[in-house]
Formats: C-alpha cells, sequence, structure tokens
C-alpha cells in the first residue's frame, strides 16, 4: 500500500469507471458508517456526488467536514484499491447536473425505469459534495 496527496494516472483510471464507493463521514465518537456512493472525479482531482440536503451524512459533514472514499475493483479482477480523505465542501449548486451525468454513467438511461428513476431524482432538492483529497492511499496487486 502506498499514501499520497495526488491521484496517479493509475488510480484516476479506476475512479473514471463506474464502480461504486464507499463513503465514510467523520461523527466524533460515533463508529464511521460507509455507504455506497455513485461519484465523480472532476478535472482538479477532487470527488464530487449528489446527495439530499437533510440526509444524515450532510448533517454529520456541516458538523465535521471529514469524510473519506474508498474504490475497489470488482471480484474477479487483480486487486486494486484507492482512498481518497479530506474535507468536504456542501455545494447549493450543480446537483442535478452531476446526477444526471452519473445517471448515464450508472445507468442504461434507454430503460424506461431507468428515465423514470432519474426524474424523480431531478423533482428532488440535491447538494453536491465536493471532497478535497488531502491524503490518497492506494493498493495495487
Amino acid at each position: 500500500m502506498t499514501t499520497d496527496t495526488s491521484l496517479t494516472a493509475a488510480d484516476l483510471e479506476l475512479l473514471r469507471r463506474p464502480l461504486h464507493g464507499f463513503l465514510t463521514v467523520a461523527d466524533g465518537p460515533v463508529p464511521p458508517q460507509p455507504r455506497p456512493v455513485w461519484y465523480e472525479v472532476t478535472d482538479d482531482g477532487d470527488v464530487q456526488l449528489f446527495t439530499g440536503p437533510d440526509t444524515v451524512k450532510v448533517r454529520r459533514l456541516r458538523r465535521d467536514p471529514r469524510a473519506s472514499i474508498v474504490v475497489a475493483a470488482p471480484v474477479g479482477e487483480r486487486e486494486h484499491w484507492v482512498s481518497v480523505t479530506g474535507r468536504v465542501t456542501v455545494e447549493a449548486d450543480g446537483a442535478h447536473d452531476l446526477a444526471s451525468r452519473l445517471a448515464a454513467r450508472y445507468w442504461d438511461m434507454t430503460d424506461p425505469v431507468r428515465a423514470r428513476d432519474l426524474a424523480a431524482i431531478l423533482a428532488e432538492d440535491q447538494v453536491r459534495l465536493v471532497l478535497h483529497p488531502e491524503a490518497v492511499g492506494r493498493y495495487v496487486y
């Protein structure tokens, strides 16, 4: 395992695949509760995702902005994972555009059920969470 402060080309290759990330937010003495999430790596190397403005993760991040995301290659591939840790900002703009891009990345948008699922997401208020990397860990077998 290696640790760094920035994403490498190999990290970006893994992170740009349609894999689930497992987001963990800090909450003082409460044990972390990782959740699978859709995510996108920006050109600046930040990791962003969307969620409802009143979710538990947003309430926790407003109290303590520390979080991490881990993304791993699926079963059947050589072991490879990337972990990004840093502070998160909660942004009011861009969440619906991000949700639309991610839906197209993770779902077949020609499927009418998925199109309705996305419409339901876009009908709700959303915020964009931006994880600014402070430490990047990785393992490649």
